[in-house]
């Protein structure tokens, strides 16, 4: 199985708005974020379920994503938002049938994706993953069941290196 974290895109300045969570995504995170999930569509990967942190920025990012048509499954799931629980969020995929050939998405924010991510891979945070607004993190696990320091990353990429046609030809889909 294949587990995806992927930032939000970029989102409006934290002073123009009250309420963190308000923040939308810019048109420029907008048109990034497109570009990213076009790229995902040629790659031919597609989520057999995409979750959300439910953040305005994360949830634009999640239906980006969903418009592009790599996903008819979207849920929001509080887990993801920021300071969320990655043992909330395991048991709740723990709780989903799903199949060792399955690609699974994660949209939230920076630092907990790229700090679960480490958890997953290393059983741990090592601090060293930085995933930046609209990058993707992937990490395969050899079975459905996903576990602390059970999982292999396989792709830490920026949009701007998915957005290049030469370094996306030569990306390889587990």
């Amino acid at each position: 199985m294949n587990l995806y974290f992927i930032r939000h895109g970029i989102a409006a300045d934290p002073l123009d708005y009250s309420q963190d969570g308000d923040r939308p995504l810019t048109s420029k995170g907008q048109e990034k974020t497109i570009q990213v999930a076009q790229k995902i569509r040629q790659l031919d990967i597609h989520f057999a379920h995409l979750f959300t942190s439910p953040l305005v920025r994360a949830r634009q990012t999640a239906q980006i994503l969903q418009e592009q048509g790599l996903t008819s499954q979207l849920e929001v799931l509080t887990a993801l938002a920021p300071a969320g629980n990655l043992q909330d969020l395991l048991h709740r995929l723990a709780a989903s049938s799903y199949q060792s050939d399955d690609c699974l998405a994660l949209v939230g924010h920076q630092p907990d994706l790229g700090d679960w991510a480490e958890k997953l891979v290393w059983g741990e945070v090592r601090d060293k993953l930085i995933l930046k607004k609209a990058g993707i993190i992937g990490v395969n696990f050899s079975e459905t069941a996903i576990a602390e320091g059970q999982g292999q990353l396989f792709l830490l990429t920026s949009p701007k290196w998915l957005s290049s046609d030469d370094h996306c030809s030569r990306l390889i889909k587990r």
